[in-house]
């Protein structure tokens, strides 16, 4: 990373009149206004192309109950600038972080306490965090609130299934008092001006953030020892709710993970934004010479029995290992049947699917991994028997102390070169960039939610929501009765729109493999070069997204509760002839597809006639 501080004067729009502090973004659209409230409170408003995209709202933390925010005196900021790429694992192959930052000193007059805002404005938006310097142990909280322009309109879910529910939309007056919310909050903002979406970065050391609706276009940022407490974490950890219902103190100095503010014109820029990774320190080159490229970091597909039938036995597990390798698929994921096992079925379980060229994770709960000595003891036994990857389950809580957990394992895993993919887990905040072995992250409402029927609005309202904070590990393409009200074809659809690099499927492997699509799916990549959201999609409605991997580019179409007639152009191809295989809704029946296959270049266009929950899965090669 290069952090250029000085010369920014020249280089970096920031303004200091009085009390007054802006920063501009590179292309200086994006704006971040340090401002007061109430002629005594520290504030800030995000504008954007000259209007509000966030406006004047609440700023500050507290420390063992002082609200430094409150007469909080503002001295000048030191600017600086981050050009910066890094490659990922997600909807497109590297990140470009640009952004000019001002670190602001303030000064809480009451308890002398002096700390830094530091600020950063991207062309896709804003991020801010404080530094508290000193010694601990103290107790920090939340004081920073988001208010949203009249007139906007906000997806949201709850935290009663912690990050694994179904969103509800609605114009932002109206969302009540007391709701909760789970990050990502994106809202639609009037006028046609563009999309914001509220979230958090950089999560470490500190509790995790959700919001809380405070009524009048507001919605606080609340921390985990406060948070609604969730079902799951009722049902599996009763004992704890007391403990972690107490605020967790940081000892030594304190730095808040960076609230994310993303900016976007259109739904395309609002998918391709970066900002959650780019504000994610970089991974330990010791443990990760190449980053996420590093060579024991692979993505891949993987069966999964769970949802679709198959035997917890060794055989069972020798056969999928065997479908999964016909399909041309990196992984199968193991359930917890496997600690039965003794070790010499373990190595042989592990050494046929090898031969498979399929490589096991295996499933742990995570409330058997709290201490280092039993981290260490799981992850040198996956080594030891060449197992790569570990599914580690029920979290289901955001205080300090489950964080803390979040980190030793990916740390403990990344010493022993094992994959990771949480279940049970809250929405990521850029673990994915600091520690390259996380893969992939549940925190959402996928495949394993059986009563969720009405999946044709959920699917299309999640690449604009929850994956805008990362990787979300939905086990996608089933096509008995937890399909809902979607159509074989949307279901092989969402293979290509969730980020997914860790591509686990739903569907037995045999029945992928007798599948009249299997040879698009066969060819569905886990990872993307390329990703450009097309017109006309809309959040909860449509979803229509061209993909590229290396030569070949895919459209997928999501479509939501209402039948459609969409026309897509193909000009994000390139020059010359392409070979199009093409899997279709058929008219006559939901649990059937039409395969064909035709010619197209970039001056053609793919009419479809879209029943509701519908799809369409186009690829295109030389």
């Amino acid at each position: 990373m290069r952090l250029l501080c000085v010369a920014l004067l020249l280089i970096a729009p920031v303004v200091r009149a009085a009390d007054d502090v802006t920063l501009a973004s590179p292309d200086g659209a994006v704006r971040f206004r340090l401002v007061r409230l109430h002629g005594d409170r520290l504030a800030y408003e995000v504008r954007f192309k000259d209007k509000p995209a966030v406006g004047p709202s609440r700023l500050g933390l507290t420390v063992d109950g002082a609200d430094l925010g409150q007469g909080a005196a503002v001295g000048s900021p030191e600017p600086y600038a981050i050009d910066d790429k890094h490659p990922l694992h997600t909807g497109h192959a590297l990140a470009v972080a640009h952004s000019n930052g001002i670190r602001v000193p303030v000064k809480h007059p009451k308890t002398g306490t002096a700390y830094t805002l530091d600020v950063r404005a991207f062309n896709d938006g804003v991020a801010f965090r404080f530094v508290v310097p000193g010694d601990g142990p103290r107790v920090p909280d939340e004081a920073t609130a988001f208010t949203l322009p009249a007139g906007s309109t906000v997806w949201f879910h709850d935290l009663e299934g912690h990050y694994e529910a179904a969103y509800k939309k609605a114009d932002v007056a109206v969302v009540p008092a007391g709701q909760w919310v789970g990050p990502p909050l994106t809202a639609r903002l009037p006028d046609n001006l563009g999309y914001v979406s509220i979230t958090e970065s950089a999560l470490t050391n500190y509790s995790g953030m959700a919001l809380k609706a405070a009524g009048d276009r507001t919605f606080d940022a609340v921390l985990g020892h406060a948070h609604h407490v969730s079902y799951p974490f009722r049902l599996r950890y009763k004992a704890d709710i007391e403990r972690l219902s107490k605020p967790a103190a940081v000892s030594g100095p304190i730095t808040t993970p960076w609230r994310v503010i993303m900016v976007a014109a259109d739904l395309n820029a609002l998918v391709n934004s970066d900002l959650v990774a780019n504000l994610a320190p970089p991974p330990d080159p010791k443990l990760f010479p190449a980053g996420a490229k590093t060579a024991w970091v692979k993505p891949g597909r993987a069966v999964w029995k769970y949802l679709d039938g198959g035997q917890g036995t060794v055989d069972g597990v020798k056969e999928f290992s065997r479908l999964a390798g016909e399909l041309g698929f990196e992984y199968q994921v193991v359930e917890g049947f496997w600690s039965r096992w003794t070790d010499a079925q373990v190595k042989d379980v592990v050494d046929y699917s090898r031969k498979q060229g399929v490589g096991l994770w295996f499933w742990r709960h995570s409330r058997e991994l709290r201490t280092p000595e039993a981290r260490e003891a799981f992850f040198q036994k996956l080594e030891d028997s060449g197992v790569v990857g570990a599914k580690i389950d029920f979290f289901d809580h955001e205080h300090k102390e489950v964080v803390d957990l979040y980190q030793a394992l990916l740390r403990d895993a990344a010493r022993h070169r094992i994959l990771v993919n949480f279940h049970g887990a809250n929405k990521p905040t850029g673990e994915s960039r600091t520690w390259p072995n996380e893969l992939i992250r549940e925190g959402v409402r996928g495949m394993e939610s059986s009563k969720l029927l009405a999946r044709a609005q959920h699917n299309t309202t999640l690449p604009f929501t929850r994956y805008l904070a990362g990787p979300a590990d939905y086990t996608p393409v089933l096509f008995g009765p937890r399909r809902g009200d979607t159509t074989w074809a949307h279901q092989v659809a969402t293979a290509v729109v969730f980020t997914e690099p860790l591509l686990t499927y739903g569907a037995h492997p045999k029945t992928l493999l007798d599948h009249p699509a299997v040879e698009m799916i066969k060819s569905i990549p886990a990872t993307w070069d390329e990703t450009v959201v097309l017109p006309p999609s809309e959040i909860g409605e449509v979803a229509v997204f061209a993909r590229r991997k290396g030569d070949a580019w895919f459209l997928a179409v999501l479509n939501g509760p209402a039948a459609r007639r969409v026309k897509v152009p193909l000009a994000f191809l390139g020059n010359g002839k392409y070979h199009a295989l093409e899997v279709r809704d058929d008219p006559t029946e939901a649990a059937a597809v039409r395969v064909e296959k035709a010619a197209a270049n970039r001056d053609g266009s793919v009419t479809l006639e879209l029943p509701a929950g519908g799809g369409f899965v186009g690829r295109y090669t030389h």
